[in-house]
C-alpha cells in the first residue's frame, strides 16, 4: 500500500445550507433537466433531515435524472464550462459499483464529504478498500460534479479528485479499466487550448497512480 501524502490545500469541504444549494441548482437549471420544479427541489432542501456534520452535506440529483454529460457543461472555472474528455463519449453509461446502492428518490443526501487528498498518488484499486476499510463510500461521478457545481474551489491545481463508484461494466459482466475523475484542463492535446483552466471530466487507468488525484468519499446517503 502506497503511503498517504502530506495534504497542502487550504480548502476544506464547508458546504452551503441545503436551501442555498437548491437555489444553486435551480439558477443552473438543474431542475429542469431533472424533470422537477423549482417548489419540489425547494420543499426537499427545507424539510431534509441535516446531520451533525451539515456543512459537509451535499444535496445531488439522481444520476438517471440528471446524468453526467448534461451537467458538466454546466461547471465553471474562470469563466470557461465545464466539458467530457472527447475519449469518454460513453459517459453516462458508468453506473454505481454493485455494493454502492443509491436511494430509490430523485434528490437525495451525500453526508460526511471529503476530497481524499491524503490518497493521492494511491490507484483506484488500491484506494477502494482502503476507503471500505475506514466505512467510506467512494463518490459517483455525478456527485462529484454535483460537488463542482457548489463549491467550485474544490477543483484546484494539483488537488484534484477521482470519483471511483462510477464504474462501467462491460459486457460479460467484468468492469472496464477506466475510472472517472474531475480535474482541470491544462488545454493540451484534444481538449483545445482554449479550455486552458476549464473543469473537466475525465478517467484513469485503475491501476495508475496520480500525485494530484485524490479519491473523493462520502460516509453515506441518505433521502
Amino acid at each position: 500500500m502506497p503511503e498517504t501524502v502530506p495534504v497542502t490545500s487550504s480548502v476544506r469541504p464547508q458546504l452551503p445550507a441545503l436551501p442555498a444549494q437548491a437555489e444553486r441548482l435551480i439558477e443552473l437549471g438543474v431542475h429542469q433537466l431533472a424533470g422537477l420544479t423549482e417548489a419540489e427541489l425547494r420543499s426537499f432542501a427545507d424539510t431534509a433531515e441535516v446531520p451533525e456534520d451539515g456543512d459537509r452535506t451535499l444535496l445531488a440529483v439522481h444520476p438517471d435524472r440528471a446524468p453526467a454529460s448534461a451537467i458538466a457543461p454546466l461547471l465553471r472555472r474562470d469563466g470557461k464550462p465545464g466539458f467530457v474528455v472527447t475519449d469518454m463519449p460513453d459517459v453516462d453509461l458508468f453506473a454505481p459499483l454493485d455494493d454502492l446502492v443509491l436511494p430509490d428518490a430523485p434528490l437525495y443526501l451525500v453526508t460526511g464529504l471529503d476530497r481524499g487528498d491524503q490518497m493521492a498518488n494511491w490507484s483506484p484499486n488500491e484506494a477502494l478498500p482502503a476507503l471500505g476499510a475506514e466505512a467510506r463510500t467512494p463518490l459517483i461521478l455525478t456527485e462529484g460534479i454535483h460537488w463542482v457545481l457548489q463549491q467550485p474551489d474544490v477543483l484546484e491545481r494539483n488537488h484534484c479528485f477521482m470519483t471511483i463508484g462510477s464504474r462501467l461494466r462491460k459486457a460479460k459482466g467484468a468492469l472496464d479499466a477506466r475510472t472517472p475523475a474531475l480535474w482541470i484542463s491544462n488545454g493540451t492535446g484534444r481538449d483545445g487550448r482554449e479550455r486552458r483552466n476549464a473543469p473537466k471530466v475525465g478517467w484513469c487507468w485503475a491501476g495508475n497512480r496520480h500525485t494530484w488525484l485524490g479519491f473523493a468519499s462520502s460516509t453515506g446517503r441518505r433521502v
